[in-house]
């Protein structure tokens, strides 16, 4: 019986998320990520921007399976350097400026760092009045004060700072006793630690597996690119973790695992759902079934680029995706035991092991009886 080991899977949440990695900045969290995975014994390597590919064995190597992850966050970059002595900046991955108004920051020049303050253009309202509350919600009005004695443009370009240079966001971490996890980059650092925390189960006690299954952790999902570069043709099947969205809109929750029926991207496959739900009521883990609408993750890069693998998404409840988000413990261990039971789960079609072949077992959907209609 699966045991989530709560205290590592925290202690490696919090380790990530103090780990900068906005996307195209994500060196840092790739080698965090390889040294765990060494720790473990297990293989893996690294492309050549820095997704890791990393493989537990299984029992037989026909049907490959994998699970993937994204390590990349969202983050800022310098678009200019301006007159009064600060940094104009547009956003790495899609986010609203309003998340980024009071962030402390992390400016990387290259020679140094340089911590600073998202500011909006009119901050104060003892100097603009009521017109801090009427400025636009965008990337043109706000701007990063630096912690350093710049007040021209001068200024920045003698402390090193240049268009290009990144900007990583602190997360701001905070787990409270109740199991409540508030924080920015739970999307995907959250996911990331379910799978790490899976992976030790398994190494730890020298449990077997059926057919190997590789881990997968991409470092361009924020961007769009996510999965194109590990997910080879040797892999038959993919589950995604990622977050699910909660509100009034949605049917996801902060306690259960989520199985993504669709996104903007298209329909999930239709028989690993099928198989995942039917884990969830074998294994008494507690899910619901959701849609989004405007959201995108590793299965869709991988399909786009041309991917015949069968894809599925799995994801712990978040609130306030791409800003402050919240998270519960209970939804992160149900994902980790709906994670753990697919990776014991016999492929889901012998067939697949074959990039292409005759028809004799590929698989039916339901449809209805066709009536022959007589004219």
């Amino acid at each position: 019986m699966f045991k989530l080991d709560e205290q590592y899977l925290s202690s490696q949440l919090l380790s990530m998320l103090n780990i900068p990695s906005p996307s195209g900045y994500t060196d840092q969290i790739v080698h965090y990520v390889c040294a765990e995975l060494e720790k473990m014994g297990i293989h893996h390597e690294v492309t050549r921007r820095g997704a890791i590919r990393a493989t537990i064995p299984g029992t037989q190597s026909l049907h490959d399976r994998a699970i993937c992850v994204h390590l990349d966050t969202l983050g800022g970059m310098v678009t200019r350097l301006k007159s009064n002595g600060r940094l104009a900046l547009s956003p790495v991955g899609t986010w609203s400026s309003r998340f980024a108004e009071g962030a402390r920051v992390t400016v990387y020049t290259s020679e140094s760092q340089y911590r600073g303050t998202v500011m909006p253009l009119k901050a104060s309202g003892h100097v603009f009045g009521q017109e801090v509350d009427t400025q636009p919600v965008d990337w043109d009005h706000v701007e990063v004060r630096v912690d350093s004695d710049c007040t021209s443009k001068d200024d920045l370009i003698a402390k090193g700072f240049d268009i290009g240079d990144f900007i990583s966001f602190d997360a701001n971490p905070e787990i409270v006793p109740n199991g409540y996890i508030n924080s920015r980059h739970l999307d995907n650092k959250a996911g990331a630690a379910i799978l790490l925390s899976v992976a030790k189960y398994i190494t730890d006690n020298k449990i077997a597996i059926p057919v190997d299954c590789h881990l997968l952790f991409t470092i361009f999902e924020e961007v769009g690119v996510g999965a194109t570069e590990v997910l080879y043709s040797d892999i038959n099947e993919m589950i995604v973790i990622d977050c699910a969205m909660v509100s009034e809109h949605q049917n996801s929750s902060e306690h259960d695992v989520t199985i993504a029926m669709m996104d903007q991207a298209g329909p999930f496959d239709y028989h690993l759902n099928k198989k995942l739900v039917q884990l969830c009521r074998e294994n008494e883990i507690s899910f619901k079934k959701d849609v989004f609408k405007f959201y995108r993750s590793d299965s869709a890069s991988a399909i786009e680029s041309g991917s015949d693998t069968r894809t599925a998404l799995v994801g712990f409840g978040i609130d306030g995706s791409h800003g402050y988000e919240r998270t519960h413990m209970a939804s992160l261990g149900q994902t980790a035991k709906l994670v753990y039971s697919y990776m014991q789960s016999e492929p889901t079609f012998t067939r697949d092991k074959h990039e292409i072949g005759p028809l004799k077992g590929f698989p039916h959907q339901p449809v209805r009886d066709l009536i022959q209609i007589e004219t």
